[in-house]
């Protein structure tokens, strides 16, 4: 097993992200698909106790945000990163357009709401980096959210969504929850093969429909898009990985690795038993055995 350095993955505060120097494929970490299935499963054994640690300790919560152009393997990438994990300790939510409602709060508003609770895992597959993403590309979109003095095209309000997230972000590191984000960097060529796979199968028809087509015309700007929000947004605190994901295998493995490693760095332990705690333990058990 190839070690698999993650922080070359990282997206380092302040960096000027350009894409088109970021790989979209590297050589795999495994070396057959035998060795996939070891590595992956030794990641899973150990973030199945990590998971467990976490939700005893309740002290922090951890928020994983996936984004990527369709056909990524986002939702793949989670199901089998996270497999190992106690349902009861991970809330997974898809955030599609926003509803009316919705659309009458401010652009974080929908996504604050599905927070993780100390102890637990929160995945986001989208989230309101949407709203500097999609909505950047399709100004349309901003219209419906009736922003008022704005008309759309104001780099300003990109902006001044980008200091939000950041300041949100910052305000959640400091109250515990720690916010890692992954762009699964897929490359054009390698979107188009999937799409076809998905026509030539079926049993995965269903996942491909005549919008995904039309979004790839859209594919320079969502590259500015991305290049943008990832340099303006991602923290210490609050990082961005840059996951080449031309190789599924590959991509899950460098993220369980950060999933692992970001769970490691907590600090967690087993809650202290206190004396009052060793007493109500012990008449438990007395209660048990007699």
């Amino acid at each position: 097993m190839k070690h698999i350095h993650t922080k070359d993955y990282l997206v380092r505060e302040g960096e000027d992200v350009n894409l088109k120097k970021r790989p979209t494929s590297v050589d795999p970490v495994y070396g057959s698909k035998s060795d996939y299935n070891d590595i992956l499963a030794t990641h899973i054994e150990k973030l199945s106790a990590l998971q467990q640690l976490h939700y005893a300790s309740s002290r922090h919560a951890v928020l994983l945000i996936f984004q990527a152009m369709d056909a990524a393997g986002k939702d793949g990438a989670i199901r089998h990163v996270m497999s190992g994990v106690n349902p009861q300790g991970c809330q997974v939510y898809s955030f599609k357009h926003p509803s009316a409602t919705e659309l009458e709060h401010d652009f974080l508003w929908r996504t604050t709401r599905d927070l993780p609770e100390r102890g637990r895992i929160g995945i986001f597959t989208r989230s309101y980096y949407e709203e500097v993403l999609i909505v950047r590309v399709h100004h349309e979109i901003l219209l419906s959210e009736d922003i008022p003095d704005h008309s759309g095209h104001d780099d300003d309000l990109w902006h001044g969504r980008y200091r939000s997230i950041v300041d949100m972000e910052r305000h959640l590191h400091a109250n515990g929850t720690l916010v890692v984000k992954f762009f699964l960097h897929l490359s054009k060529e390698e979107q188009r093969r999937r799409f076809l796979a998905r026509i030539d199968q079926p049993d995965k028809n269903w996942k491909v429909t005549s919008a995904d087509i039309e979004e790839r015309k859209f594919w320079k700007q969502y590259r500015k898009a991305y290049e943008d929000c990832l340099s303006a947004t991602s923290t210490d605190g609050s990082p961005w990985y840059a996951v080449p994901a031309d190789d599924k295998e590959n991509a899950r493995l460098i993220i369980s690795q950060i999933v692992v490693d970001t769970l490691e760095g907590i600090g967690m332990s087993y809650p202290e038993v206190t004396a009052k705690r060793a007493l109500e333990l012990k008449s438990i058990r007395e209660g048990l055995v007699t």
